[in-house]
């Protein structure tokens, strides 16, 4: 016949000689008695020595059972009262019964926290007491967990049919046959739950099973019903009431859990686990079983799943995989040698995760070929691999005593305050507390016994993976695999300067989880294992890791695939860096390359980072990429490519220090020229198809503005007038479909701006700005030759002349460039009313201030004593002086001021300061618009991109920066109101 409980207990906690627990254990002695013959059993009970000194030990030891023991006596003295397996079962059928008769959510809640509670109080006193083995306190606190969540999922059931949700009126058990499948994951899939754990689970939905569909109310659709229904479940196993809660609930083990509804379909699930399943994800599905719902459904789908956990072979991601796994152990070390206060007996060298790990890795190995491998239980699958030869019997037993003292210290540590908290007590007077709690007379014994088993642990461990080879940098921890966040893995994220480690750690787990198309394939994934490591450190020594992480993130979220990419950063550390140093400093750049991935390529040239090019150099690649005779579409669109890539490159020069910010503003106006050459010769083909020549015709490209003047920036748009001529007598081109000569190059023109600015497939070249040509948008597009000189002569205002002053002609015949460029030094040259030309000026400048003044600083061009007026002070005493000094005249801002000061119109001062002020705001533009696409707002911008302004600037920070450019601006402002006079 069983004996009762209190007939078992013989092991207790130390409880001090003297303390407030004996007071307690006489109060509640005393309310027994006093308590009629309803408790005279617990009064007796408590006369027995064992129960004393267990219960004394207890009071001492855990405020939260003491709780429970004096909250409840009349439980406690049921408790005690029968043998402890009839306890437990009385107790599940208790609660089987309560959910079954609950009429609504409330008293669902009610009856399964009461019922956790007493388990609980139960399974303590078994496991303090030395009535149950460690082993079967898991088996006993799973079982509680299995009643739980069977219980409350038949509840939601039969309250859904209540609601007519569901069509199964009259069934007693409407959840059997449902297609809902609840998984048990980890600890308790495999019947080894600790005291206070919280319940891994995996929720899925077989919609095909059976009539599922039918029975569903027609306007709810299948998947939220079956979301609404474990919302519902974790609201029903972890909402705090009065009455407790039942266990905590987790189901981030789920398929890409970042991404995914908390229920998923079967079939959804297998084509993810088929498709990108992670190698962690095969070992936590070792431990996997249906508990609840349709059971029938959940052991099909686990036999479904079969071939993705246990394979024949294993790849090079797996095997890293595994490693990683182990590295995740070591992580935790935090230490270089074992130190029992505030030791993680789970996570920590030597603790109970190695003992799972070594058991799991292995069968992870080799489950595939032996079948009898296939285990939920650690110990179980210690048993197996000894059976197989692959650890031998002493290291089985050895490992086997370790996992029941781990375990059994694990349970005491929670019992404690019902935490989840695997580390033991580091303060000197709560580690003497725990000591005795756990059963050791003193702290030193306690101390001994644990060193002595996390050591054992901790050498099988090591030599399971002895010969591994190392993942990752010396040094480093850095740990992807898993389902949770490795805690020192996010330490070191935080030291190399990420602010949100855990979302790193989610992106990284949805690269591996083939959230993007460039990571679907395994090989994919394999090379994105291989390089990881290496990328992580180099996006976390940019100046903004965070700004750099995204960056990349969004790069291989527009990737087709990954392979390549991935292959080429491991081959090239240069590059890694150079991607990483993009994304962290250019958002703009970064763009750029997400939509040109062949960039990479280029980048990837070693004379990337050698000289400028050449204008015959460019020309020759630019032929290269568009050669005579090709399609004008295709032209158009390999123009695109090579104007991109050169772009670029000029901007990789910039930002690695290859070329100073300063020397940037020819170079994109070299290759925009050579670009413009190019497309107008390309067009002037097409219409010469089909339209034939106009006799003596010529067209001539003038650039005005940051083009004319060698100061563009990677997103200048152009400015530019196009002249034109022909013989005297010709009235029309000599084609198929002949065209008057206005007409001719007017569609010459329109065609022209379009083969420059207008998006194809390999997207946009640059913008093109006309207005600048005679008369403004009301005049032709096309200016013929006679017509700009008489517009230049008669009508233009001042303005147009200012703007005259950049104007270079850079494309057309030799003939008609000379003509052209004659007007234009013409124009520049003659007397001047001075009067009117300063009115002129003044006036202008105070009507742009009106319309687009700034009082940022950030805002180069407009602010006062920005570029604008730096260009105007340049252009008027150009206009003012020209006329006896031609030699000023220069479509570069800088080299008007030399030539001013040169030719002794400016001071030496003034002319210094005037370029010394142009330098900056021109270095400051180029970096600002090679990686910005908007404004400047130096409260939010990269870190990277701040630095690379202070270092443009030549000052030693970015404050100081910002003090050196408020000086340059007010001293501009003032030369040009005592300047232009």
């Amino acid at each position: 016949m069983p004996l009762p409980l209190y007939t078992l207990l013989r092991a207790a906690p130390v409880a001090p000689p003297e303390g407030q627990q004996w007071a307690e254990l006489e109060s509640l002695q005393d309310a027994a008695e006093a308590g009629g013959a309803g408790l005279q059993a617990l009064a007796m009970s408590l006369d027995h020595d064992p129960v004393r000194r267990v219960l004394a030990g207890i009071i001492a030891g855990s405020p939260y059972l003491r709780s429970l023991i004096t909250r409840d006596p009349v439980r406690l003295q049921n408790l005690l009262s029968d043998a402890p397996e009839a306890s437990l079962a009385r107790l599940q059928d208790q609660v089987t019964r309560d959910l079954d008769a609950a009429p609504d959510m409330p008293s669902a809640m009610r009856a399964v926290r009461v019922f956790k509670s007493a388990a609980a109080l139960l399974i303590a006193l078994c496991d303090l007491g030395g009535v149950w083995p460690v082993m079967t306190v898991t088996d006993a606190l799973t079982k509680i967990a299995d009643t739980a969540v069977q219980g409350c999922v038949r509840f939601l059931f039969r309250q859904a049919t209540v609601r007519g949700d569901w069509n199964a009126a009259g069934d007693p058990n409407p959840d059997q046959n449902s297609g809902y499948i609840v998984l048990a994951m980890g600890k308790y899939g495999a019947f080894e739950l600790n005291y206070s754990s919280d319940i891994d689970l995996i929720v899925f939905y077989d919609a095909e099973r059976g009539r599922v569909r039918a029975k569903i109310r027609d306007s709810l659709d299948v998947q939220t019903f079956f979301v609404r229904l474990t919302r519902d479940l974790v609201r029903l196993m972890e909402e705090r009431t009065p009455d407790g809660y039942v266990f905590r609930t987790d189901l981030r083990l789920r398929p890409d859990a970042g991404a995914t509804q908390i229920a998923l379909s079967t079939d959804a699930g297998l084509g993810y686990y088929e498709s990108v399943g992670q190698n962690w994800e095969r070992a936590a599905l070792i431990k996997a079983r249906p508990v609840a719902g349709d059971i029938a459904a959940g052991t099909a789908l686990l036999a479904n799943l079969a071939p993705f956990i246990w394979r024949k072979y294993l790849d090079f991601a797996a095997i890293a995989d595994v490693h990683a796994m182990k590295r995740q152990i070591h992580a935790h070390r935090g230490f270089s040698g074992i130190s029992v206060p505030g030791h993680n007996v789970k996570l920590g060298p030597g603790g109970i995760r190695e003992i799972e790990f070594f058991a799991q890795t292995q069968q992870l190995i080799a489950g595939g070929r032996q079948r009898d491998l296939r285990v939920h239980g650690t110990l179980d699958a210690l048993k197996a691999l000894t059976a197989r030869g692959w650890i031998t019997e002493d290291v089985c037993a050895s490992l086997e005593s370790a996992y029941g003292t781990l375990r059994s210290i694990e349970h005491r540590i929670q019992m404690v305050a019902d935490e989840q908290t695997h580390d033991v007590p580091d303060d000197p007077a709560e580690l003497e507390r725990f000591a005795h709690f756990a059963g050791f007379e003193t702290r030193a014994a306690f101390e001994q016994d644990l060193t002595r088993v996390l050591e054992t642990v901790q050498g099988h461990y090591q030599a399971l993976f002895e010969a591994s080879p190392p993942l990752t940098a010396p040094g480093s921890n850095l740990v992807f695999a898993g389902e949770t966040d490795d805690p020192d893995t996010v330490a070191a994220l935080s030291l190399m300067g990420f602010s949100q480690p855990s979302g790193i750690l989610a992106a990284v787990r949805g690269w591996h989880h083939g959230r993007y198309p460039a990571v679907r394939s395994p090989r994919a994934r394999e090379r994105l294992t291989q390089v990881q490591p290496m990328l992580i450190a180099a996006l976390g020594a940019t100046a903004d890791p965070d700004l750099a992480f995204a960056g990349f993130d969004r790069f291989v979220a527009s990737l087709p695939e990954g392979v390549q990419l991935f292959s080429l950063l491991r081959a090239n550390p240069k590059l890694l860096r150079l991607v990483a140093d993009v994304m962290g400093t250019a958002p703009r750049l970064a763009r750029i390359l997400a939509r040109r991935r062949r960039l990479l390529d280029a980048v990837l040239d070693p004379r990337t980072f050698g000289a400028l090019p050449e204008r015959a150099g460019l020309e020759a690649v630019i032929a290269a990429e568009t050669p005579p005779g090709a399609e004008l579409q295709d032209v158009l669109d390999r123009a695109r490519a090579v104007g991109q890539e050169q772009a670029f490159l000029i901007g990789v020069r910039v930002l690695t220090g290859t070329i100073h910010a300063g020397e940037a503003g020819a170079a994109y106006a070299l290759l925009a020229e050579c670009v413009i050459a190019r497309l107008q010769s390309a067009v002037e083909d097409e219409m010469v198809r089909a339209h034939g020549a106009v006799p003596g015709g010529a067209a001539a490209i003038v650039a005005m503005g940051k083009l004319g003047g060698r100061e563009m920036t990677a997103s200048s748009d152009l400015d530019l007038i196009l002249v034109y001529d022909f013989d005297a007598g010709a009235v029309q081109s000599d084609g198929p479909r002949p065209l008057a000569p206005s007409q001719y190059y007017a569609r010459l023109t329109q065609r022209l701006v379009a083969a420059l600015s207008a998006p194809t497939a390999e997207g946009l070249l640059y913008d093109v700005d006309m207005r600048l040509r005679p008369s403004g948008q009301k005049g032709p597009v096309a200016t013929q030759l006679s017509s700009f000189a008489a517009y230049q002569d008669k009508e233009a205002w001042t303005w147009e002349h200012l703007a005259l002053t950049r104007a270079r002609v850079v494309t057309g015949s030799e003939p008609l460039r000379r003509a052209v460029e004659a007007i234009i030094q013409r124009t520049l040259t003659c007397l001047r009313d001075h009067t009117k030309t300063v009115s002129d000026v003044r006036d202008m400048r105070r009507l742009i201030a009106a319309e687009k003044g700034s009082e940022d600083i950030w805002d180069l061009k407009q602010v006062r004593g920005g570029l604008v007026d730096l260009e105007f002070i340049a252009q008027y005493l150009q206009l003012v002086y020209a006329s006896g000094h031609p030699g000023v005249l220069d479509q570069n801002t800088l080299a008007v001021f030399q030539k001013l000061g040169s030719a002794g119109l400016l001071s030496a001062a003034d002319a210094e300061a005037l370029k010394s002020a142009g330098r900056l705001l021109s270095d400051l533009g180029q970096v600002l618009r090679l990686c910005l696409e908007g404004p400047f707002d130096p409260a939010s911008a990269p870190l990277g991109l701040k630095q690379q302004l202070a270092l443009a600037g030549h000052c030693p920070d970015f404050a100081a920066l910002e003090c050196h450019l408020k000086a340059t601006l007010n001293a501009v402002h003032s030369l040009f109101d005592r300047l232009v006079v």
